[in-house]
């Protein structure tokens, strides 16, 4: 995936875990209020670092998977299946926007899980889906692009063993995210920006309390770095998850704001967090491939992420 924020250089390095101390000390495990458990136990022992990373593998043997691509038209495919496969509806959220190289065609999916009644999602759960454009590389974007997207479809599986969970959450697979040439108003995170502005237009904003976007998650030398404006109450709890399973040396900030599909949610008002490793060396390089990515690093996440969603995000 791409991402960039003002003045950001990928070199830049991570600030220390000092650079916000005071906050980070309040972060130690906070008794839950309830457990959500599926027929098989707890719900973030479910989720599957070995499944997840099946899902990049096919992702990444599709190729590049650039925006109006045939293969971004497969991994569509490939995504909605295994969607429907773990119960939820899918919708296409399709639209042209200009870019640097003229009109393009996009796609976001967007997926909910069937409920009784009228309940309404009310959290956002995100990936890009997209590779960036590249004219003298082979860009497979196993980690950029492929590991969150693996990742959430992993999730989406084992929040279907719970039905009333899932009826909460809303996915969204954004496409677009990478710029063509420079991040600015009008280039890169072309989904996120259609998806922010319809709901903005349609006033359904604040039906969402919050929303957790993923990306970069699958680096073998795993080291999230969260952004240093990261809404500050999913950020306490996203490092009191990982502290309650005991992975959290692989959870730290990061020394600047990044600009990510996190920016135009919070811009119209949802608080969204933005969970990537941004310490990673082949970042938009040929070398971002599957052997970049592991199985385990997809596990740390993702129970984390399984954690925070069932003992805290509806609080």
């Amino acid at each position: 995936m791409t991402r960039i924020a003002p003045s950001f250089t990928r070199g830049a390095q991570r600030c220390s875990l000092c650079f916000l101390g005071g906050v980070v000390s309040l972060v130690l495990a906070a008794c839950p209020a309830r457990s959500h458990r599926s027929s098989q136990g707890q719900l973030w022992e479910e989720f599957s670092g070995e499944k997840a990373f099946v899902h990049v593998q096919r992702l990444v043997d599709l190729g590049p998977r650039p925006p109006g691509s045939e293969a971004i038209e497969k991994s569509r495919a490939y995504i909605d299946n295994q969607l429907r496969l773990a119960g939820w509806q899918v919708a296409r959220q399709a639209f042209r926007d200009d870019t640097p190289r003229g009109k393009v065609d996009f796609v976001n999916l967007i997926a909910r899980f069937p409920a009784p009644g009228s309940t309404a999602p009310s959290f956002l759960l995100c990936s890009h889906y997209d590779t960036k454009t590249f004219q003298t590389i082979r860009f497979v974007g196993a980690n950029d692009g492929g590991s969150s997207t693996g990742l959430l479809l992993e999730l989406a599986r084992v929040l279907g063993r719970d039905p009333n969970l899932a009826a909460k959450i809303e996915l969204v697979f954004f496409d677009g995210e990478e710029a063509y040439e420079t991040f600015s108003q009008t280039d890169g995170l072309y989904g996120s920006r259609y998806f922010a502005r319809q709901l903005a237009e349609n006033k359904t904003a604040k039906q969402f309390r919050g929303g957790i976007l993923f990306d970069m998650v699958g680096d073998r030398s795993l080291d999230i770095t969260l952004a240093p404006d990261s809404p500050a109450q999913i950020a306490h709890d996203i490092f009191a998850s990982a502290d309650v399973l005991k992975r959290r040396n692989y959870f730290s900030y990061f020394d600047r704001e990044i600009t990510d599909d996190h920016t135009p949610l919070n811009a119209i008002g949802i608080p969204t967090i933005d969970v990537i490793d941004f310490d990673f060396a082949w970042w938009h390089t040929a070398d971002d491939t599957i052997d970049k990515v592991s199985a385990e690093s997809l596990q740390i996440v993702g129970a984390v992420a399984t954690y925070y969603l069932t003992e805290f995000a509806f609080k």
